[in-house]
């Protein structure tokens, strides 16, 4: 009877895929591709939460808070890379683009502390001599004086706290930054167990495909396979200009202190118009003519 129990709990496990192989299997067969986003994503590493087994798999107003909490890193219509997909118990995570800030080791508190300037050893000395002080005059000159001793100190306090309040803003502007920057992700969750198709690639891509278009690659003279040539994020405003030829328009706005520079190209895959800030590329959009 054991024996009989054994054979069966070895077929059952033998009929699932093993989730290392599940991983490896979806690993290479997605990450380093292409895909056009259909709807933006949050620039934060909690991503986007698809549960396919809900009667509503996007929860739409905890998707609309990360949205307004982080800021978008990935818009609908643009394009990002594949950069890894982890396979967990009750989820997959589909990492677009370094799968979103806010991971280990990145900064996201705009919070700098600062401390009250400290009396200095006059101002200490003057408070202890004042209470044994008897003459009137002397003690109205000692006031006085501690006033004066007072009023540099909260002057000082005034500068640093004005010094604080604009290193706090650039912090929190290159945090911004960085979240436009660091790409984002999807979290395919399941309340129960996953199911077998879960995990594999063609399941994956039709739980996304609401939300992601996956590019076909473009066949080669010699029957190999690669990617369009186009823009990609983190390249320089002058290699953009190399690869996609002479921009059609140009313009500049303020962020911030940050100025974003926006150039359109007009290329044969479409219209791309491509963002750049100090002079690197943060984000494009690929429109057809």
């Amino acid at each position: 009877m054991r024996h009989s129990r054994l054979i069966i709990l070895a077929l059952i496990l033998a009929a699932r895929p093993v989730s290392g192989q599940s991983e490896a299997a979806l690993r290479e067969a997605l990450e380093g591709n292409t895909v056009t986003l259909k709807i933006a994503m949050p620039g934060t590493e909690g991503g986007v939460d698809v549960y396919p087994a809900d009667p509503r798999p996007l929860d739409y107003p905890k998707y609309a808070d990360r949205l307004k909490d982080f800021g978008t890193a990935i818009r609908a219509g643009e394009t990002a890379m594949v950069t890894k997909i982890r396979v967990k118990s009750k989820h997959v995570e589909f990492h677009l683009d370094g799968g979103g800030y806010g991971t280990m080791g990145d900064e996201t508190s705009s919070s700098v502390s600062v401390s009250s300037a400290p009396k200095s050893k006059r101002e200490k000395n003057l408070e202890s001599e004042l209470k044994r002080e008897t003459d009137p005059v002397r003690k109205r000159e000692m006031r006085e004086e501690l006033d004066d001793l007072r009023e540099d100190r909260e002057r000082e306090d005034a500068r640093n706290r004005a010094e604080v309040a604009d290193a706090e803003a650039q912090k929190e502007q290159t945090i911004r930054l960085r979240r436009v920057e660091g790409g984002s992700r999807f979290n395919v969750r399941y309340r129960d167990r996953m199911p077998d198709a879960a995990l594999t690639p063609d399941g994956l891509r039709a739980t996304l495909a609401e939300y992601v278009s996956f590019e076909q690659p473009v066949a080669t003279s010699l029957g190999a396979t690669v990617a369009r040539e186009g823009p990609k994020k983190g390249m320089l405003l002058r290699e953009a200009d190399e690869r996609l030829g002479k921009p059609t328009g140009s313009s500049e706005r303020a962020e911030g202190k940050l100025k974003v520079v926006t150039r359109t190209y007009d290329t044969a895959n479409g219209r791309v118009s491509a963002e750049f800030v100090e002079g690197v590329l943060i984000r494009y959009t690929v429109t057809s003519d």
